[in-house]
């Protein structure tokens, strides 16, 4: 049994949030709507499509919300190019424009 004692040492990986990959996110999220588009699926296939692309532009507007914020801290600092490091808050405010 020496194949399990090396199995005895290892943690279970856990999904890191620096993972996120926008471009997957927005190419999953269109290959979704683009399925649910042909009307084919069942009702209850449709709703696990809607609830799996709403989780994904959720993930997709708050990845472009953090970046615009980066951005807007690096165009504002007084005309100085100085980085400060961004830390997404918790909560982010909606705003309809």
């Amino acid at each position: 049994m020496p194949a399990k004692a090396g199995l005895i040492n290892r943690q279970p990986m856990s999904p890191k949030k620096t993972d996120f990959n926008f471009e997957q996110a927005l190419s999953a999220l269109t290959a979704l709507v683009e399925r649910m588009e042909k009307g084919q699926l069942s009702l209850e296939e449709s709703l696990k499509n809607f609830e799996q692309g709403m989780a994904l532009a959720k993930s997709c507007e708050k990845a472009l919300t953090e970046a615009e914020q980066k951005a807007l801290i690096l165009i504002q600092q007084n005309g100085k190019d100085m980085l400060q490091p961004f830390t997404p808050s918790s909560s982010p405010s909606s705003e309809d424009d």
